[in-house]
Parts: structure tokens; sequence; C-alpha cells
């Protein structure tokens, strides 16, 4: 997790580049008034994202540096999913951005891919995604086009890419949810050790005859079992749920409607449905139908899977940490598309960071401070640490000095954070690390040692 942002072709650029996604991450911001703090780190920061050198496509190449060696000999869960970024316009200021929503609402949309550990939960970093605006209403019918003329090809794409980017991972499992649900997706990304595990959203036809649907309620009764849901939004606190489990076999037929007729007539699959018993009133009652191409040969099996889709929470995370809950992208007062693609692809990677951070909190993948910080930052740190802390025992910092789980107690208290009650969330944590970015200005100031030098672009 470090703070490189792409190759440009020039040693200032990358050096430049690398300030703004440090600064971005350590003031939780987008603003590159504030980024850039002086008149000439404004100026600076705004040279480097008008520059033609600079692309998304580069930005994105970057989010995976220190993912792929992260994911080695892992099982990994290639989570990824889309969100749309709104900004406020005008008739006479649309800033070149396209529709997206209903109506007349204009901005970005975000698709990023994240790697996961399957067996921890711990985020290991950005893999892949894309960025993009819509130049405008697309009027030929969904069907009548090919899957490559539709945005939902991003999902495969992005799949394809992880493909190579995580190569040392022991095993992958691409997971989404239902938008993902496409017949070419089951029919061509599978491969020894490259599984997919998706929400169904279509009501399939079966080569065995009958719906995909009416299998899943058909399936023998394997169990029931408490499901612990995290809290989704201000409206969907965290709950858990009593839910019960079926399972089984299925074979999905090519749709009549599907263009590419080089795709098989049929694919084996497994399908795990969960179904909430006796939801609270007022409560939508969880049922998730997950279709995969792991085996399912057991009620065990499925338990594990469904752990896996409820992984799905973490890339919902980055994306709030990307808008309102952090960076405030959708704030931004850049006046041209091209430079909000750019900042949109650049707060993946620094909300990606910051969720790294949160989740460290309690040491459990044993990362190292440097994971997030640079040195004079953890000098800084080092220094700020015992003033934080108070005489009982759970006011002293728990975790190795210089690991990211002790840099992350002390940017807990910096946010406010008293050391009892519920564990830090994302925005104690945002706070805190705006409060530090000051701390460490002031500190390097002082001892007359500046923390990181930005090289200005010609």
């Amino acid at each position: 997790m470090d703070y490189n942002l792409g190759r440009f072709g020039d040693v200032r650029l990358d050096r430049t580049a690398a300030g703004f996604l440090a600064r971005m991450v350590a003031r939780s911001t987008v603003c590159v008034r504030r980024l850039g703090v002086s008149r000439g780190g404004v100026l600076r920061y705004g040279r480097f994202l008008a520059s033609p050198r600079v692309t998304v496509e580069k930005i994105i190449a970057s989010w995976a540096e220190t993912t792929r060696v992260a994911a080695a000999g892992r099982h990994v869960l290639a989570i990824q999913d889309t969100t749309e970024v709104t900004f406020k316009t005008v008739a006479a200021r649309r800033r070149g951005l396209g529709l997206v929503k209903k109506g007349n609402v204009r901005g970005v949309l975000a698709h990023s891919m994240i790697a996961v550990d399957a067996a921890s939960g711990a985020c290991l970093g950005a893999v892949t995604g894309e960025v993009w605006t819509r130049a405008g209403r697309v009027t030929k019918p969904h069907r009548d086009r090919r899957l490559g003329e539709r945005e939902s090809a991003r999902w495969l794409r992005c799949a394809e890419q992880a493909k190579p980017i995580l190569q040392g991972a022991a095993m992958i499992t691409v997971v989404a949810d239902r938008e993902s649900d496409i017949y070419a997706e089951w029919a061509r990304l599978p491969e020894p050790g490259f599984h997919l595990l998706t929400r169904a959203s279509v009501d399939r036809k079966l080569a065995t005859g009958g719906d995909l649907f009416a299998a899943a309620r058909n399936f023998p009764l394997s169990g029931t079992a408490p499901l612990a849901l995290p809290r989704r939004s201000p409206t969907s606190p965290a709950r858990t749920a009593s839910v019960a489990l079926r399972f089984g076999q299925v074979i999905i037929r090519r749709p009549r409607h599907e263009n590419d007729r080089t795709l098989p007539k049929t694919v084996c699959l497994r399908l795990v449905e969960v179904r909430e018993i006796n939801a609270p009133k007022g409560v939508e009652p969880i049922h998730w139908r997950l279709l995969t191409t792991h085996a399912v040969t057991s009620a065990d099996d499925a338990w594990r899977l469904i752990s896996w889709y409820k992984a799905r929470w973490t890339i919902e995370q980055v994306h709030r940490v990307m808008k309102s809950q952090g960076l405030d992208l959708e704030q931004s007062q850049i006046t041209s598309a091209d430079r909000l693609l750019k900042l949109t692809a650049t707060a993946v990677k620094a909300a990606t960071i910051t969720t790294q951070l949160v989740q460290e909190r309690d040491g459990r993948d044993g990362l190292p401070a440097t994971a997030a910080f640079t040195k004079p930052e953890i000098q800084t740190l080092t220094a700020l640490g015992p003033t934080l802390e108070g005489k009982t025992q759970r006011q002293q910092n728990p975790h190795p000095p210089n690991s990211l789980a002790w840099a992350a107690w002390i940017m807990a208290r910096l946010g406010g954070w008293h050391c009892y009650g519920k564990p830090p969330g994302p925005i104690t944590i945002r706070r805190g690390l705006e409060e530090f970015s000051a701390i460490n200005r002031g500190w390097h100031l002082r001892t007359h040692t500046p923390s990181h030098k930005d090289v200005r672009i010609p």
C-alpha cells in the first residue's frame, strides 16, 4: 500500500502523483485547494490533472502494484462493483459530464475491483477497474446490442484483467452482485483455480426443465442458522437474521436471445439459497440466490460461500469512503470531465488505503505502518502517540510500535475515539487523518525537516 499513482514517463510527474495521493489519504479530501496548501501547490496539482501524460488508464494500472504482491499464495476474493458519483451541474455548466441515474443527473461511473483475503477478510488492495462518463443516451435496444457494446461488459473485462494481476494467488473467486449475472460470464471466465460467485438476477431456464428460482425452492432444507449482517447505511443498521439454507446443482441454458451463438448451450453451476425466517416488521427479509462454479457438497461448503459473498460489504465501504463518508468526491468543483475522471480514479485508490487502515485497527493482518505512512510521518506518530495515551489500561495503545494497527489507534484517538465502546469506524479514522495531516506539517516545519518534497511540473 504505497503512494505510487502510475508511471507517466517523467520522474517529476511520478513524484507529484505520489504526493497527490499521499495528501489525499492524509487529509481525507479531494479538494485540490486543500491538498495543495499554497498557491504553488494548487497550481502544481492542477497541472498534474491537466497533463495529457496522466491518463485514467495509467492511474488504474497503478492500483495493483502492491496488491499483486499481497495476494501471493492466498485465496483471494476479487470483489467488483460499480458506483455512481454525481456532480452538481447547471445547464450552462455541464463540465462535459454525461447522465447517470434517472432524470437529468450528471456524473461519473466508477467500476472497481478489490482483493480481499478469503480467510481473514482483510482488504489487500485495489486490483483493476474502469472510470467513465456517458457520451449520451443509448437508443438501440439492449438485446440488439452485442455484449461488447454494452456497459455490462465491464464485469467480464475486469475479471479477465484480474487473471494476470492475481496469478500468484493460490485461488481466485470473483464475487459480484446481481448486475454481474451474465450468461457469457459463466460460459467464458471460469478456469482451474479461477471461480465465480454471483447473486442470481435472472430466473433462467434449466436444461432439465423448469426455472432456476423454482429449483431453489425445491432443494431440501439443509439447516437454519443466525447470519450476522453488517451495517449498510443509517437506515439499515447491523443485525442478525435467522436464515434457512438450501443448495444443489443446476444446469442453466443459454438464453434464446443471446447474440453470441458460439457460447455453449448449457453451463453447470451450483446454486445456494438463503432465505430469512421471521424477519422483523418493517425490515426487508434477506433472500439470496447465489450461483457459483465452486463445488458445493455439504452445508459447510454452502455457509462458506455465504461468508465470502458477505465480504462484498468491503467494496461498498470503499465506495462510501470515496463519497460523503470520506473524501467527499461529489463536492469537487473541478471544471472538466477529463480531470474529474482522473480525480475519481485517484480517489478509488485513496479510499482503498483508508479502508485498509480502518480494517487493521485490530492488527489482524500484522501490516507495518509503512504500508500507509511515510518514514517522516512515522517519526511524527512516534512522538505524538504517547501524548494520546491515558492512565488506564484501556487508554494505552495495545499494538506493536510501527505497526499499521498502532498507527490506526493514533488516528482513532485524534478522530475523537475514547477507547471505550464500539471500535472506531471510517468517519472517526477520516477525522483523525485530517487532524494528523495538520500536526505532521507543523511538526516537520518545527524541526526544519519537510515530510516530503513536491517537485514543480514545468
